[in-house]
Parts: C-alpha cells; sequence; structure tokens
C-alpha cells in the first residue's frame, strides 16, 4: 500500500502541516520527552477564562504545547505497544470530511441524507473483505470499538439463551429486554448466566459485568497441555449445567501471543454443535483475529487461514476497525446473524416511527434501534474510503508484511542466547507457522527481564507492551500499523533488542 499520492492536502496551513506529518515517515521518537510532558501539562489552565483567548491562540497553544507531548502510536510504525494499527491516507481524508460536516448517523431517513446508506454499503464491503456471506451476516453495526461490540454480542446472547431457556420449560416469561435480567432468571429458576472463552480479552470480562452477566461468571475452559484452545470435554460438562445458561465466545487472536482458539473448521464445528445441543450462543471476539480471514489460500499463511475458518457457523462477530483496518479511533463493528433478535433488544420502545426503510433499494435498519448510541459518530465514513481505496489486494498485502515481520523478529529472538520465545513450546518452524503478528517473548535473565519492557520502551526507538505469561513478566510485540517495511522495521527492532540484552 503506497497511497500518499492518491488525495490532495487540505490547502489550510495547518491543516496541511498536520497533513504532511501524519504521511512522513516517522523520525521522532515514539513517546514524547519528559520535558514535552512537563511543558505540557503545565501549559494546561487551572480555571475557565472570563473571555476566550481567541482562535489563533488556541491554534498555537494546541499545536506548540500539546501536540508534542502526544505519543506516535498511530504515526510510527514502530509503536508496537497496544494494537493501534494506523490511519491510511484515504481513512485520514475521510475521518476529516466526517469532521467537518458533523452528520449524526441516527435514522434512516431515504430523503434525510445518505449517510445511513453508506454505513450500509461499508458494512457489505467489510463482509467482503471478510469473505463472509452478505444474505448472512449483513446485519450489523459500526460501534465505539471492540468493548461496546462485545457488549452487544452477549446481550444478544443473553437474550437468546434465556429465551431458550424458556421454550425448554414451557415459560412464558422470554425477554431480558422486556422484562428484566432478575425476573427471567427467577421465573426460569437459573442462578445467572456464563460465558466460556479461553483467555478472553478484557473486554469481554467488562461487557459482561456491563451487562449484569457478572465478571465471576467469565471462564476460562482450556485444555491442561494448552491454555489457548478449548477442552472440549469440559465445555460440554458446563453447557450441561442446568443451573446455568451459557455464551461461548471463542477468541480469534488471544491478545497476547495473536494465536487463536480454534485451529479449522473443524474446531468450531464441534463447538457449534455442542451449542446447539445445549441451546448456546456462540459469539467471535475477533477484535484483530479475524483479518485472518482476508489472506489468500497459499502455503505461507495456512495455519493463520485456518484459524479464522468456520466463522459463518456462529451467532456473532465483533471486530476492531481501529486495529487492522487502519481506520481512526473509535471504530469496532458487530454482525449478527439473528438481526430481529437484536432490533428486539435494543429498540428506541417509544420511537418505533424511525425505522423507516429505504424508498429503493435494500431496508436499512435505523442505527439507533440496532446497537448503544442513539447520538453517532459518521465513523463508518473513513472504513468505506479506505476499503475502497485499497481494496481486498491492499489490505491483503499490508497483513502479509505485518505477518512476515512479526515471523522474521520471532525467529530472530528465538536463536537469541539472552532471549525465550513464548509460548515456548515446539520447535522454531511451528513457532514461525503459528505467529501472526504478535511476538511474545521474555529475556533469559530474571534481573533483566524485570525490567525489560521499561528499558526497551526507554530508548524511545520502539514501543513494547509488557505483559504477563504464565504468573511470569514478558513482552508483547503487536505490528499492526500500515506503514510496516519488513527489512526496515526489522533492522531497528533487533538494534534495539540487541542493546538493551547488553
Amino acid at each position: 500500500m503506497n497511497p500518499t499520492n492518491e488525495l490532495i492536502s487540505p490547502q489550510d496551513g495547518i491543516l496541511r502541516d498536520l497533513w504532511e506529518t501524519a504521511q512522513a515517515p516517522w523520525q521522532s521518537g515514539v513517546l514524547p520527552s519528559a520535558d514535552r510532558l512537563a511543558r505540557a501539562r503545565a501549559s494546561l489552565p487551572t480555571t475557565l477564562p472570563d473571555t476566550g483567548v481567541g482562535f489563533e491562540s488556541i491554534q498555537e497553544h494546541v499545536m506548540e504545547d500539546i501536540v508534542p507531548a502526544f505519543n506516535a502510536a498511530s504515526i510510527s510504525p514502530n509503536y508496537y505497544g497496544f494494537v493501534i494499527g494506523g490511519v491510511t491516507p484515504a481513512a485520514l481524508f475521510a475521518d476529516n470530511v466526517v469532521s467537518a460536516y458533523d452528520q449524526n448517523v441516527q435514522v434512516h431517513l431515504a430523503n434525510h441524507s445518505i449517510v445511513t446508506d453508506v454505513e450500509f454499503n461499508a458494512l457489505g464491503l467489510l463482509l467482503d473483505l471478510l469473505q463472509l456471506d452478505r444474505p448472512v451476516w449483513h446485519n450489523g453495526t459500526f460501534t465505539t470499538g471492540a468493548t461496546a461490540s462485545n457488549i452487544l454480542g452477549l446481550a444478544c446472547g443473553r437474550e437468546h439463551v434465556l429465551r431458550r431457556a424458556a421454550e425448554k420449560k414451557g415459560s412464558l416469561v422470554k425477554s431480558v429486554a422486556e422484562d428484566g435480567l432478575f425476573e427471567v432468571l427467577q421465573a426460569l429458576g437459573l442462578s445467572g448466566v456464563q460465558v466460556l472463552s479461553t483467555l478472553p480479552h478484557s473486554s469481554l470480562v467488562k461487557a459482561a459485568g456491563v451487562l449484569g452477566i457478572g465478571r465471576a461468571n467469565v471462564h476460562n475452559i482450556c485444555r491442561a497441555d494448552d491454555p489457548l484452545r478449548f477442552d472440549t470435554e469440559r465445555l460440554e460438562a458446563e453447557l450441561a449445567r442446568t443451573d446455568k445458561a451459557s455464551i461461548v465466545a471463542v477468541s480469534c487472536g488471544e491478545i497476547n501471543t495473536g494465536r487463536f482458539a480454534t485451529t479449522g473448521l473443524e474446531d468450531l464445528s464441534r463447538i457449534r454443535q455442542l451449542c446447539d445441543k445445549y441451546g448456546s450462543w456462540l459469539h467471535v471476539d475477533g477484535a484483530f483475529g479475524i483479518f485472518s480471514r482476508a489472506l489468500d489460500d497459499t502455503p505461507e499463511f495456512a495455519t493463520i487461514k485456518k484459524g479464522g475458518e468456520g466463522m459463518e457457523l456462529v451467532d456473532s462477530i465483533t471486530g476492531d476497525g481501529h486495529k487492522l483496518l487502519n481506520v481512526p479511533y473509535d471504530c469496532g463493528f458487530f454482525f449478527c446473524k439473528h438481526p430481529d433478535l437484536g432490533a428486539q433488544i435494543f429498540q428506541n420502545a417509544n420511537a418505533a416511527y424511525l425505522t423507516a426503510g429505504s424508498a429503493s433499494g435494500p431496508t436499512i435498519p435505523s442505527p439507533l434501534n440496532i446497537g448503544i448510541e442513539n447520538s453517532r459518530r459518521f465513523r463508518a465514513l473513513p472504513v468505506y474510503a479506505s476499503l475502497l481505496a485499497y481494496g481486498k489486494e491492499g489490505y491483503r498485502k499490508m497483513l502479509e508484511r505485518q505477518i512476515r515481520l512479526a515471523r522474521m523478529i520471532y525467529g530472530w529472538i528465538y536463536e537469541h542466547p539472552q532471549y525465550t520465545a513464548l509460548p515456548g513450546s515446539g520447535s522454531k518452524a511451528e513457532l514461525l507457522d503459528q505467529t501472526y503478528m504478535n511476538v511474545l517473548f521474555r529475556a533469559k535473565d530474571d534481573a533483566l527481564n524485570g525490567e525489560l519492557a521499561a528499558r526497551i520502551n526507554a530508548t524511545s526507538q520502539i514501543f513494547v507492551s509488557g505483559t504477563s505469561w504464565q504468573g511470569s513478566p514478558a513482552c508483547r510485540i503487536a505490528i499492526s500499523n500500515w506503514r510496516v517495511s519488513e527489512q526496515r522495521d526489522f533492522a531497528l527492532v533487533t538494534s534495539v533488542l540487541d542493546k538493551v540484552a547488553i
């Protein structure tokens, strides 16, 4: 992807400077210096003035005091901390349009604005990239991120599993959205709803807390020999419980290793069969792993491609656009195979007239009736622009570069005398074959390992996440920016790691 010449830069001086900065290779450190942070904090007012400072003064203040204290998480390809991604030039252009016109993507009224049509179309383009069938899956919405999307998925799952339980008992109480969670559980004689997963991301656990399912009711159902894979015998035992209704959440890209909870269609088919047998909901948390479906069927990436197989069998899917799709914060997406269920949960009860469809073409639901928010930013436009600008091939090549760089770094760490590549089992070939876009490692020396992330980040040449793996400190490199250059970035990362290990 080399899109820098495809767009016309804004003509205003400051906007042009911002545009050029966002497109140029990043030369500064990935973190702001202590002096810049101190200056920025000192510049913040302690009270609101009676008389405003004026537009020109605030421009100067923002650009000279605040912006220098930003990190380069999105702009630099060498920020490997959180899975940030970047902002493609097409997405950056579209996001400026979004801010300038400030459309509220709330209600679909065919003669009112094109924005809901664009959002609906963008969801379809995204399904094409992810190789999911439009007629089945073209029911979804854009959210603020994976946390909001997981809330939607677990809310739909909660409604579904309790309705199924009500059907089995012949109960008239069927809807949490209408009757309330406590009332439905009491009527059905259940103690609660549980979420069964493998090393779930914190956003899934947070969603369970928000929805009244409870963080304590999110359980790891992992194999004893592999914390990333489901133990199907334990899973069935939990699903068979008569005191709980169950949602199964598949991690499509575990946050530390980037690995998948299933290894192909056979795994997910078995879980689907169990969910059908016991009336459970099958949800995929695919924040970044879902983009493995954009890869071609080539031997080089066959194992990664298989990690995303079978997703068409599940009930709901969560993903993050501001990760590997490389569009601005905030942007998540949610797809559900059961559109009527979502509409019944999220509808505005006193605003049924706001469900008007299009005068021509497909019926487009009003977004306020299929998601959390009533007031919504037009975050679909950067997705729409970026997908159309670069297409399937552009995104596939971008992801291939990211995976190859991760594998180059992993291979180097595997051979390094002072580092251990994690998870730590298997041969080098097996490790690289399963590498997606995360690199998990630690120092062999315990003293160095305790401060490894801090020492790496203190260079400000690269930034990594300090994490924990099996009870000990570790570091994670997450490669997700569209600016990735395999040879350039490999040389930089290995140089930093070599110096830190001395």
